[in-house]
């Protein structure tokens, strides 16, 4: 069997050692005999490696007590709404930083919704290739939240500072973050934020789960019409389990989040992997006059690198022949097109090589 460099943006590359680990005990979990995927949610084994995963992710992240972890379903797409019916139960109006689709996508479902929502900054101006200046940043004197989206996985733009911001009161105002494409990629402070949301199938593990990290004192306040399944306080008295949780993605991302803490020295390790395989791919890129790519170097994606071939009537060629080297999926997203290489913690800096080696090679032939 061949494994081959997969850079997908999602779902996305998951851990060799991780992989194997779960293809031991798929049929026998620790000689309980049976899968992790037959075992009841409410069973002392599968409590028990819900618990672990918790704990191991309090100690990668650096979690404090005050904040509450769930582990949820609906993709991050479904805190769109989740969010808003939490966070503004005691009034005020949502705040938005909006940087490309993901955040359109999350101010336009609290508009369908029926929100007031207030626009505090937007890159849209300068076609998404630049976030908004700190100082440009403006927040509604009746913001709730401010909700932004660390890493555009589609545009390749990132953040490289964290927006935390108050009222014209002095009142703090509790910052959401979409960190989907972002989460574990390095050490960030948890006490910046109010709630921290990301779907698994980036960073963390397989389709079907999502990660919510929310504030205590954030808890307790939703819509009266919020429905169960979306409001924070039931699913957090209830351990993430009102219903049945989707408990073998649970389980596969406790296997990673052991991987990352112990095959991979923890946050500040991939960190620092995550830097060296963005600085070379996008070093790669700039000293070619074939591949271009367009944000704004200070806002440059470490884990989605998009790029484009200076002939677009090559783009067909180039995907094709990647495939056929082993360099899967490396079409650009629909609405922007060229190529995008998601560089996510499971892409070996061994597959970035072989994406540059194959880049030059193509160049020297079709350039």
């Amino acid at each position: 069997m061949t494994r081959h460099y997969n850079f997908c943006a999602g779902p996305a590359a998951l851990p060799d050692a991780v992989l194997a680990r779960a293809q031991r005990e798929m049929l026998d979990f620790e000689g309980r005999g049976l899968s992790v995927m037959e075992m009841s949610h409410r069973s002392d084994e599968f409590v028990g490696i819900a618990k672990k995963a918790e704990a191991t992710l309090r100690r990668l992240m650096g979690i404090p007590e005050q904040y509450r972890v769930l582990f949820l379903q609906g993709g991050a797409s479904m805190q769109f709404a989740m969010l808003p019916m939490n966070l503004l139960g005691r009034g005020g109006r949502a705040n938005f930083i909006q940087t490309g689709i993901w955040g359109k996508k999350a101010l336009a479902e609290a508009r369908h919704l029926g929100f007031d929502c207030h626009v505090a900054g937007e890159s849209e101006s300068n076609g998404h290739v630049e976030v908004p200046a700190r100082e440009s940043l403006q927040v509604s004197d009746d913001a709730a939240y401010l909700h932004y989206t660390a890493n555009e996985t589609i545009g390749g733009l990132e953040f490289d500072y964290v927006p935390t911001l108050a009222r014209a009161d002095g009142a703090d105002v509790p910052l959401v973050c979409d960190m989907s494409s972002s989460i574990l990629s390095g050490p960030i402070d948890v006490t910046d934020f109010g709630v921290i949301y990301a779907g698994a199938q980036k960073n963390i593990g397989p389709a079907g789960l999502t990660l919510v990290i929310v504030r205590e004192d954030l808890i307790g306040h939703a819509l009266a019409r919020t429905p169960t399944l979306f409001d924070y306080q039931a699913l957090a008295e209830a351990e993430s389990m009102v219903n049945t949780p989707p408990t073998y993605a649970w389980y596969l991302s406790g296997l990673v989040f052991d991987w990352l803490e112990n095959e991979m020295g923890g946050l500040s390790a991939i960190d620092a992997l995550n830097q060296r395989k963005a600085d070379k791919l996008y070093r790669a890129i700039d000293d070619s006059d074939f591949y271009s790519n367009p944000i704004a170097r200070h806002n440059r994606s470490r884990m989605n690198v998009p790029f484009v071939l200076a002939d677009s009537a090559l783009d067909k060629a180039f995907l094709s022949e990647a495939e056929a080297a082993g360099l899967l999926n490396l079409k650009g997203h629909r609405s922007v097109g060229g190529m995008r290489a998601s560089l996510y913690n499971a892409v070996p800096e061994a597959a970035v090589d072989a994406l540059i080696a194959f880049m030059h090679d193509f160049e020297q032939r079709k350039g």
